[in-house]
């Protein structure tokens, strides 16, 4: 196997969906604006720069962060801080892969060359089921704000009307996309550092707050941990998923002039922006005001904001979170129709997704994740409590099966670059493989922590069963499909061209 994206897939008798990968030197890019995929290479520097800064910041920072606060105090820091070094150890292994061969398919691709087509089925297909729930998740919340704004309108309305917008832009090309989250990232990155100025004036006694507020709130109200060290495990659990999405510029690197650069600045920034605008404005948080304060838990950056007597607090929040939402939803149906493509390329989906239109964009991939979405959407309004509340916990736990898969198809990739292209290797994982084995442990014990924990463990358990399933479907299929090419073969039929087989 090389460091090189292989050809395309094709299905039994078939033929293939896109051209071979061209090969050049480490760092060059496509030609002829079109990506190693196929795609059409629509992305700028400033597209990229702002989706990596922009892509940690998800609308669960401003509102989800509250209940991660109630469970462990000020201590959700030390839950906030082992959960960015798990992401940014994660990051750094799938920078390694992506600077070496950037791909739509991102990890999916890797896990499929280095584990086996089964892994990247499995991880490709739980991926796209997990952002295709995202879009009615963030749809529904966009809607419930519009709504509070403009109430003549009925909900389902304001959430059928953003689906249809963000669809459009999705399709017309990546340009659109990219300049939409261009501007929707901003917004948030403005938000969040405004605020963290605001509050860091205000912790040390300047306008706009009074006298310095100390450590008062940090180690009052029942202590720094005031339910023990078990609350930062459970903090853990509440935040992790937050953090997903972290991912989304290697796949869209892939739709760049230059797609290695833009993997290696993302991987080397991501420590700084994990550490501002996480670690950072939760800080702020827990030291302006206190921890067991029900405000904080229902709207922490309200809280903040409204203590300090920031006019129209409530209305600007609603403004970002409405911000975040949106993009949120953008970045979610582009990543789940990217992987959908590249399931498509590698006939590990119907062979229409690995198609693209006039924009460059692959149409059918989009239109695909979309109609789940709507009826992810239509079930978060009619069965809230049954079918959505099931789709919800049976994707719920994705993001950790994703990095543990990134961390195995990092152990088997790094040898077979050093091995045939280590010109490519210019993203080293640190203490390979030591480092490594230490994040695949931390992560299976933050899973094992998650069927202990009863608030985790129904959530686990469903994401299991579904990852069975689509592992099972893929066990089945990859059994299948090498007595298809032989039946294919033996009919004079052109073979499917050949898969790794170096998977050493």
């Amino acid at each position: 196997m090389g460091a090189h994206p292989p050809p395309s897939s094709e299905r039994a008798g078939g033929t293939p969906t896109t051209t071979p990968v061209p090969t050049g030197t480490p760092g060059s890019g496509p030609t002829g604006g079109q990506s190693q995929d196929g795609l059409q290479a629509g992305l700028k520097n400033r597209h990229l720069s702002m989706i990596a800064i922009g892509g940690v910041i998800g609308a669960g920072l401003f509102v989800g962060s509250g209940a991660g606060i109630a469970a462990a105090g000020p201590g959700i820091l030390l839950s906030y801080a082992l959960t960015g070094l798990l992401v940014v150890l994660v990051m750094r292994m799938l920078g390694e892969m992506a600077a070496a061969s950037p791909t739509s398919g991102s990890f999916s691709a890797y896990a499929d060359r280095a584990l086996g087509r089964w892994a990247g089925f499995t991880i490709g297909w739980l991926y796209w089921f997990f952002w295709s729930v995202v879009l009615a998740v963030e749809a529904t919340a966009a809607a419930a704000i519009l709504t509070g704004w403009v109430p003549a309108v009925p909900q389902w309305a304001w959430a059928l009307l953003v689906m249809i917008v963000l669809t459009g832009t999705n399709l017309v090309s990546v340009g659109s996309f990219g300049e939409f989250e261009f501007w929707f990232a901003g917004i948030k990155v403005v938000a969040i550092v405004v605020f963290i100025v605001i509050g860091a004036l205000a912790i040390f006694g300047l306008p706009p707050g009074g006298a310095p507020v100390g450590t008062e709130n940090l180690t009052g109200h029942g202590g720094f941990l005031p339910h023990g060290p078990g609350a930062i495990l459970s903090g853990m659990l509440l935040v992790v998923f937050s953090f997903m999405g972290s991912e989304i510029v290697t796949l869209a690197a892939s739709e760049s002039p230059n797609p290695v650069q833009a993997v290696r600045k993302a991987v080397n920034s991501v420590i700084w922006r994990i550490a501002l605008f996480y670690i950072g404005s939760i800080a702020v948080i827990v030291t302006l005001l206190p921890w067991n304060s029900k405000a904080v838990e229902k709207s922490p950056y309200v809280a903040v904001l409204e203590s300090l007597d920031i006019p129209y607090a409530g209305t600007v929040m609603d403004v970002v979170v409405l911000t975040a939402v949106l993009s949120c939803l953008n970045s979610g149906l582009y990543t789940a129709s990217r992987m959908a493509f590249s399931l498509g390329q590698r006939g590990d989906a119907p062979k229409s997704f690995a198609t693209v239109n006039k924009g460059g964009v692959p149409a059918v991939a989009i239109w695909a994740s979309v109609a789940f979405g709507f009826i992810a959407t239509i079930f978060s309004y009619t069965s809230k409590d049954t079918i959505f509340q099931f789709l919800l916990n049976s994707s719920g736990a994705v993001a950790l099966f994703v990095w543990l898969v990134i961390c195995f198809s990092q152990l088997r990739m790094r040898r077979v670059i050093e091995r045939e292209t280590p010109e490519r290797l210019t993203v080293r994982m640190w203490l390979y493989p030591w480092l490594t084995y230490a994040t695949i442990a931390l992560i299976v014990f933050v899973i094992g922590y998650m069927f202990y924990n009863p608030d985790g463990r129904q959530q686990m358990v469903l994401s299991v069963v579904a990852a069975v399933v689509v592992l099972a479907v893929g066990l089945v299929l990859d059994r299948r499909r090498p007595r298809e090419t032989a039946a294919a073969e033996a009919a004079g039929a052109p073979g499917v061209a050949a898969r790794p087989a170096d998977r050493s």
